[in-house]
């Protein structure tokens, strides 16, 4: 089911026509392909926004005006129906968060870990879509450290800054988060035990300074519920009810806001 953000706490103004580029987003950092083939579900009903679908775990659908389709954390599995995004991401060479074998099919295959030594630096223009990464040290399994094992990736689209931060196990540098920019909607990790603690999770969520903040990697829902208490001070909180919803810059709502989204596969 899609509904646009106004539905819930804001109405829409008047939208402009069909924008002929992607709209520059206010990301402050210093760091087309065949022919996509996707459900026709994930269609933008209106210009100038972008459409955003939780499709389980740490994985979302997020898919621009023109049909521009990402998807983050692929696994190598997006549901029963044929889709090929433009671009996939995979943040962290884990079987939850990435596959070794991408669908052929995928024009951009986005991995976010050093390989042979080389620092994964990403900056893909597809035209209504940008999609860079700002790398941040991982942990392994065994507590040691794997420097830029993970990678925030960040797309810009509909004028919107919308940050993925993977598998976060550490608090941003002053760098990184310089990097980063400022996020309009962050989609966050919020399991408290295998990524950040729940509290080091509040204080990035802060300094983040996000309109929307959408929670992913629940694990058991404790550390969702935990995130929601810490900051129902701050934030106003909204579970949705709905897998999927579209966003433009000119109904971001005016106080933060969490809104919890229930994770569906695609058809």
């Amino acid at each position: 089911m899609t509904r646009p953000l106004a539905a819930l706490i804001l109405s829409l103004g008047t939208l402009p026509a069909i924008a002929q580029e992607r709209i520059p987003s206010h990301c402050i950092a210093l760091a087309a392909g065949p022919a996509r083939v996707m459900p026709a579900a994930l269609t933008v009903p209106e210009a100038d926004h972008v459409l955003l679908r939780f499709l389980d775990h740490a994985s979302f659908a997020i898919v621009a005006e023109d049909g521009t389709f990402a998807v983050t954390d692929y696994t190598g599995y997006l549901g029963t129906g044929d889709a090929v995004p433009d671009v996939v991401t995979m943040n962290n060479s884990h079987s939850t968060h990435w596959t070794p074998t991408p669908d052929p099919r995928i024009p951009h295959v986005l991995k976010g870990w050093p390989e042979a030594g080389a620092l994964p630096d990403h900056r893909l223009d597809l035209g209504m879509m940008l999609v860079r990464n700002v790398t941040t040290d991982a942990r392994s399994w065994g507590g040691s450290v794997r420097p830029d094992g993970n990678s925030i990736f960040i797309f810009e689209v509909a004028g919107l800054c919308i940050g993925h931060l993977g598998h976060l196990h550490q608090i941003p540098t002053e760098a990184q988060y310089a990097a980063i920019g400022r996020m309009d909607i962050v989609l966050v990790p919020v399991d408290g035990r295998v990524t950040l603690a729940v509290d080091d999770m509040v204080q990035v969520v802060r300094r983040l300074r996000s309109k929307v903040v959408i929670p992913m990697h629940w694990m058991s829902g404790a550390g969702l519920q935990m995130l929601m208490a810490a900051l129902s001070g701050q934030f106003q909180v909204v579970e949705t009810g709905l897998n999927e919803m579209v966003f433009s810059i000119r109904d971001l709502p005016a106080e933060p806001t969490i809104l919890v989204l229930e994770p569906r596969w695609l058809d």
